[in-house]
């Protein structure tokens, strides 16, 4: 998506409720963080993120390999809405989660690069999930 010149790009003209769907889309960064699996302390609420991601996540590509109906094919996957109640579940950098809270893309997204080259991404360090994973010995503590 391009915008034309003198004219603010539509994340910063737009909430996320106004949005187009190709818009939607088009934020994401593709880092593949939102799969990541994640714990919660009990006893202090802090979010936890692991290294292992979600079995339908392609590490290499960072993407769903069933993205259209990852709700139904994995009941925990979090599907983003513009009122989505839970933002601080996804990972800080996220551009749903900045623009939900009043911010700003980061200088690296996509959309201001034109490529996704430098985004930070799960690909180098992620595994999938399998039965025999205890996902508290996979915290890694960079992304908290």
């Amino acid at each position: 998506m391009t915008t034309k010149p003198n004219k603010p790009p539509f994340w910063r003209t737009k909430s996320l409720a106004q949005l187009s769907q190709p818009e939607w889309e088009s934020l994401c960064d593709g880092c593949g963080k939102c799969c990541l699996n994640k714990l919660e302390d009990e006893d202090t609420d802090e979010l936890l993120y692991t290294n292992v991601a979600c079995s339908l996540l392609d590490i290499p590509s960072c993407r769903c390999t069933r993205y259209t109906e990852r709700c139904t094919a994995m009941p925990g996957c979090l599907d983003l809405y513009a009122d989505f109640p839970y933002w601080h579940w996804l990972p800080v950098t996220c551009a749903y989660r900045l623009l939900a809270q009043g911010g700003d893309l980061p200088d690296w997204h996509p959309l201001l690069r034109g490529n996704g080259d430098a985004v930070p991404s799960v690909r180098d360090f992620a595994i999938l999930e399998h039965d025999s994973i205890v996902l508290e010995d996979h915290v890694i503590e960079w992304l908290n």
